[in-house]
């Protein structure tokens, strides 16, 4: 049957980023779907536990702005259950300004876990994948801003740009091993990272008006997708980046 396909029993899932917004979201679908899920946060994921059967997820705090936490993310998940089937890579920050007042600082901390870290996970989660022998999935979270240029977010555009250069790379590397890459851009979502925005009511209004589905994504709009990418649903797309935007791009 077609939606066996879609169950996760018994894999192994790691969310980064897990304690609110996307992440909390994407945690939630994939533990409904069957799986287990280690939620990677630098704080409490108590709000996404709760949403949540006791024994489908596990909290593990990292501040992934520090790369020696990449390994930990990995050993810890391995010591806990012996196994990784899934990784989603869904921490991400943002930094607002013009170019040429755009700081180096915030060049480099959007890049390092934004782009950095996200490479150094799968580049992990591969590994362990590759020694286990049965393949695996791992899922990035891009942008509409991987496709476009975006305005006063020149080091988001430029990590989100190579979220979906780095997706179908890795994809072209990793496939040969039955791994698949593959990404989600999200559209205009509620997340902490549109707060700004959508508390301009002037430049909220622009953004619904261009938003064929009239309304900001939720977190629970990604849910679908990542189960899909997430299961043997998927086992044949490789190296895609799949907009979950209301239509934003096609417009």
């Amino acid at each position: 049957m077609i939606l066996d396909k879609f169950k996760l029993d018994g894999k192994i899932a790691v969310v980064t980023g897990a304690n609110t917004g996307l992440g909390q979201g994407i945690c939630i679908a994939l533990a409904e779907a069957g799986a287990t899920v280690v939620g990677v946060a630098r704080r409490s994921c108590e709000e996404t536990a709760a949403q949540i059967e006791k024994d489908r997820f596990f909290e593990l705090r990292a501040d992934l702005s520090d790369m020696n936490n990449a390994e930990y993310v990995i050993d810890e998940t391995i010591k806990q259950f012996g196994r990784i089937d899934i990784l989603v890579n869904n921490a991400g920050i943002i930094r607002r300004a013009d170019v040429v007042d755009f700081t180096e600082q915030d060049w480099d901390d959007v890049m390092n876990l934004n782009l950095k870290m996200l490479f150094k996970l799968s580049q992990l989660a591969a590994r362990q994948f590759i020694k286990q022998g049965a393949g695996g999935k791992i899922i990035n979270i891009a942008s509409m801003l991987s496709f476009q240029g975006g305005i006063r977010v020149a080091s988001y555009t430029a990590s989100k740009s190579g979220v979906k250069g780095l997706t179908m790379e890795m994809a072209n590397e990793l496939a040969k091993y039955n791994i698949n890459v593959n990404a989600i851009a999200p559209g205009y979502m509620v997340t902490n990272n549109t707060e700004m925005l959508r508390k301009d009511e002037k430049r909220s209004a622009e953004i619904l008006a261009r938003i064929p589905a009239g309304r900001w994504g939720m977190p629970e709009d990604i849910g679908g997708a990542c189960v899909f990418l997430a299961s043997s649903a998927s086992d044949y797309v490789n190296g895609f980046t799949l907009a979950v935007d209301g239509g934003w791009l096609g417009r």
